[in-house]
């Protein structure tokens, strides 16, 4: 089953402090999570990445998993080169019910981390392979990722932003859940909210969509 793992307000620690912890930590920096990382060396970009996301460091060597009882994290991620210690990692954070990742035994995972292609933080289409190769599934979303860009246009993914907004609204002014959807449909049917995402006016198309709520029957 794949799901969308919502990270905001958890606590995550991140194992090692290489290019691997690298691309987990910048797949993360844009929710509102609590990063710890845990390392006996960092690199300077996961340093430079720190100082303004304000990442938690701690550079240390490892040498027990007491750290696990005293962070108390909802998420671990392992990204070390040793697998041994991974390992160890995994399987005490699993007897924890610890959510936990290891870079290097994906298939033991709780999770897999699918190769995503992101537009403007909106919509974001996934290659998954289960874990089975993260190879394969870069390969893939390198060969489609200019198809999706003249696929996803300008206007899907102002829609997307406007739907984004209306939803948090939508439901104290339409009651029936049937209407709400009709409501919603007809947004993306809507010429003039179209032609003003067209045009850049963004903030027009937003108070347009909120006119046809307020007027909704």
């Amino acid at each position: 089953m794949i799901v969308d793992l919502v990270i905001n307000q958890k606590k995550i620690l991140v194992i090692g402090g290489g290019k691997e912890a690298l691309k987990r930590i910048r797949s993360m920096i844009k929710e509102q999570c609590e990063i710890i990382i845990i390392s006996e060396t960092i690199s300077e970009q996961i340093k430079n990445i720190a100082k303004i996301k304000k990442i938690i460091i701690k550079q240390q060597k490892i040498t027990n998993l007491q750290f696990i009882a005293e962070y108390r994290p909802d998420i671990i991620i392992t990204t070390t080169d040793n697998k041994e210690l991974n390992q160890k990692i995994i399987n005490a954070a699993k007897k924890r019910k610890i959510l936990a990742y290891s870079s290097d035994n994906p298939e033991n995972s709780d999770f897999s981390n699918p190769a995503i292609m992101d537009f403007e933080d909106t919509i974001k289409i996934a290659i998954f392979t289960g874990g089975s190769s993260p190879i394969i599934a870069k390969k893939i979303k390198e060969k489609s990722e200019e198809i999706f860009k003249k696929t996803i246009t300008k206007e899907d993914i102002g829609q997307a932003k406007i739907h984004k907004k209306i939803r948090k609204v939508v439901k104290n002014v339409i009651s029936s859940q049937k209407q709400r959807k009709r409501y919603m449909e007809s947004i993306m049917k809507d010429n003039e909210i179209d032609q003003l995402i067209k045009d850049g006016k963004f903030k027009k198309a937003e108070n347009r969509a909120m006119s046809m709520m307020r007027d909704w029957k």
